[in-house]
Parts: C-alpha cells; structure tokens; sequence
C-alpha cells in the first residue's frame, strides 16, 4: 500500500485533486483503517504527506520530500523523464563521488580494492555482452563509497544507483551510448596506486561527462 500510494504521489496523481481520506484509501485498496493509518505515518515520515488537526491529510510540496529516501528515489524514476532531475542527481554526485575516490585512494583496504577490480570487471564483460551494464556500473560506483572509509558517503548509495538507472535511460535511449569503461579504468588504476588526486580527477571527468551530455540533450 505504501508503494501504491507514494508512487502516485511522486508521478502526480494528486496534483490536481485532494489527497483521499482515509475511508476512501481503506475502500480503494480494501484494507483496514489500521492498515491504512499505518501506510499514511510510513508516507509521512518521508515527507510526501503532512497530517494536521481539522484540515485532515495532504500532500507535501516536492522540496519537503526526503529525496534521499530509497523508496522515493525510486518512485522517482517511474515518473516521466526530466533532464532537469537528471542533473540534479549528477550535481549531487559530483559533488560527493570525486571525494569518495579521493578518500578510497587513500583508504580502502585489499578486499575494497579487490571489490572496486570486481566492480570494473563486470563492467568490462557487460561490454561484451556477458554480464549487465547497469548493475555492473552500480557496483563500480557503489564501491569506491565503500572504500572511501566515510560512512556518510556509503548511505548515498541508493542516490548513486537511483542517478546511475536515470543517466544510463538518457544515454542509451538519447545519446546512444553507455558508460565508458576505459574512462572507469582510470578511476581504478589511481586509487589501486593510492594516487588521490588522480582518482578524484578521473571521477570528476566521468560526472563531467554525464553532465556535457544533459547540456546537449538540452540545446
């Protein structure tokens, strides 16, 4: 239920009409008003729904969303493609991404490294047709969080897989192309030689990228 009734908040279902009472949720998705009760607290722990005395339940202004929620960085990616939101997550992970590949240079230990290789590795064989692209780019990028040592920086996690799924829909189906391995490589040689300005500088190139490519999808 809560799935339900967050993503059609987030793809704008209520936009345009008052958000149901809880009579009308229990009817509609034939559950009790407990169950219901408890879906609305759930929706509005994570911003999407605010609850006051005498005006009853609404829906919350996107800027209150807790956007780094997994369930509504997902429900993000079922609304309607924006170049706008594309750049949002690419602005957040430059800002983030680079200083994890600084810090893991610095920091990451011979398993973190070895699942940083790994990582690379699929990437590699998803280029051959042997292994899934996203999910291998999800997890090159998901460990180096990791290496970086900086616990902050490994919650962003589902924000990084929720931007990944979001540029890799734009580059395939506009662009028509995916991410660059050789451009990923050099992200992994700098910080296997412990080299932190190289492996931030080769990070920031791969976000750079990403986001020259929003600007010409623009233009």
């Amino acid at each position: 239920m809560v799935d339900a009734i967050g993503r059609d908040i987030v793809t704008g279902a209520y936009d345009r009409m008052p958000f149901p009472t809880e009579a009308d949720l229990s009817r509609h998705h034939d559950v009790s008003r407990q169950v219901t009760r408890e879906a609305v607290k759930m929706l509005t722990a994570k911003g999407l729904l605010v609850a006051r005395p005498r005006s009853g339940t609404r829906v919350s202004p996107s800027h209150s969303w807790n956007l780094l929620d997994p369930d509504v960085l997902g429900w993000l990616l079922v609304r309607e493609f924006s170049l706008d939101l594309l750049r949002q997550f690419n602005e957040l992970r430059m800002a983030i991404e680079p200083a994890a590949a600084r810090l893991a240079a610095r920091n990451a230990n011979g398993e973190q490294r070895a699942q940083i290789v790994a990582g690379l590795e699929r990437m590699r064989l998803a280029e051959e047709g042997r292994d899934d692209t996203l999910d291998a780019d999800i997890e090159f990028h998901v460990a180096i969080l990791r290496a970086s040592g900086n616990p902050f920086f490994f919650q962003m996690r589902a924000m990084v897989a929720t931007a990944l799924r979001t540029s890799i829909r734009f580059t395939n189906t506009i662009v028509g192309r995916s991410a660059s391995v050789a451009d990923h490589a050099a992200v992994c040689d700098a910080i296997l030689r412990g080299d932190d300005e190289g492996a931030s500088r080769a990070m920031r190139y791969i976000l750079g990228e990403v986001l020259e490519l929003i600007d010409r999808g623009e233009d």
